[in-house]
C-alpha cells in the first residue's frame, strides 16, 4: 500500500506535462509561424501545378473534380469557393507552365528549413545540414508528398469515374462516396508523409519504429484540426474580417497552418523525447523543458 501512496505520478501525464511544456517555448512558436508562413506561399502554386497536371497532362475531369472535392473538405464555406473559382481563373486554358513548378518547389523548400530546425533540436542535433543538403532532402520530400496527395486524389477520382456506371449518372451518392474514398485514402497517405518527415529530416539517424507512433497520432490530429476549424469557421470570419479586412482569407490559412505546425512538432517532440531516453543521450530543449 505504502508503495502505492508514495508511486510518481504515471509516465503518459508526464509525457503530456512535457510536450505542453515544449509547446510554450517562444522558439517553438517561431517555427510554427514560419513553417506556416511558407504553408500560404506554396499552398496556391501547389494547386496550379496539380490542378494543371490533372486537366492538361493526365486530361482527366474526374481528377479536376476531387481537388475540387478536397477543397470543399479543407476549407469551410465561401472560403473553399473563392479559392476554387481563383485557381480555376488563373490555371484557365493556358497548360502546365514549368514557371509554376519551379516557384512551387521553391517556395515550398521553405517549410522544410524551420522544420528542419526544429526536428533537429528536439532531437538534441547541434549541427544542422549545409543549405545545399537540405534544399537537396526538401525537394525530395516535396516529391514524394506531392506524389502521395496525388494519389489520395487519383483514389476519389476513380470513385467519381466509375461511381456512376454503378449507381447511375444522376445520383446523390457519387460525390458522398467520392469524399468518403478520399478520406479513405488521404488519411493513411497524410500519416505516411508524416513519417517520412520525422525519419528523414532530422540531420541523423532514427529508427524508423520510433516516430511512426506520432505520425499515426498526429495524423489524426491534423484531421481533428481541421474539423475544429470548420466548426470555428462562422465566428473568426467575423472576426478576421474586421481585424484584416481584404486580407482574411490569407489570415485564416496562416492561423490554421500554424495550428496544424504545432501539432507536427509535439509530434517530433513526443517522439525524440521517447528515442533519447531509450538511448540513453542528453537532449537540447529550450529553457524550462524537463
Amino acid at each position: 500500500m505504502q508503495t502505492l501512496l508514495t508511486s510518481p505520478r504515471p509516465v503518459p501525464y508526464d509525457g503530456l506535462r512535457a510536450t505542453l511544456r515544449y509547446l510554450m517555448q517562444t522558439e517553438v512558436h517561431v517555427y510554427a509561424f514560419a513553417i506556416a508562413a511558407s504553408v500560404l506561399l506554396s499552398f496556391f502554386p501547389f494547386l496550379n501545378v496539380i490542378l494543371s497536371i490533372c486537366r492538361y497532362v493526365l486530361r482527366w475531369p474526374a481528377a479536376v473534380d476531387a481537388i475540387y472535392l478536397a477543397l470543399a473538405d479543407f476549407f469551410p464555406e465561401k472560403l473553399g469557393d473563392f479559392i476554387r473559382y481563383n485557381v480555376t481563373v488563373i490555371v484557365g486554358d493556358r497548360g502546365l507552365r514549368l514557371g509554376s513548378l519551379a516557384l512551387l518547389l521553391f517556395v515550398a523548400n521553405g517549410v522544410f528549413e524551420p522544420l528542419e530546425v526544429a526536428l533537429n533540436r528536439a532531437w538534441g542535433v547541434t549541427k544542422n545540414r549545409p543549405y545545399w543538403l537540405n534544399q537537396l532532402i526538401s525537394l525530395g520530400l516535396i516529391m514524394i508528398c506531392g506524389t502521395l496527395a496525388m494519389l489520395s486524389m487519383m483514389f476519389a477520382a476513380l470513385n467519381y469515374a466509375l461511381a456512376p456506371h454503378v449507381l447511375g449518372p444522376q445520383s446523390p451518392l457519387t460525390e458522398t462516396l467520392a469524399l468518403v474514398f478520399f478520406k479513405v485514402a488521404a488519411i493513411p497517405l497524410s500519416m505516411l508523409a508524416l513519417f517520412l518527415v520525422y525519419w528523414l529530416l532530422p540531420n541523423r539517424k532514427i529508427p524508423p519504429r520510433q516516430v511512426i507512433p506520432a505520425a499515426i497520432v498526429v495524423g489524426l490530429v491534423l484531421e481533428g484540426v481541421k474539423y475544429i476549424n470548420l466548426l470555428a469557421w462562422p465566428i473568426m470570419r467575423t472576426k478576421l474580417w474586421n481585424e484584416y479586412g481584404p486580407f482574411y482569407y490569407s489570415a485564416s490559412i496562416v492561423i490554421s497552418s500554424f495550428f496544424a505546425a504545432m501539432a507536427v512538432l509535439a509530434g517530433a517532440e513526443w517522439s525524440a523525447r521517447g528515442g533519447v531516453r531509450g538511448e540513453n543521450l542528453p537532449v537540447a530543449r529550450p529553457p524550462g523543458i524537463g
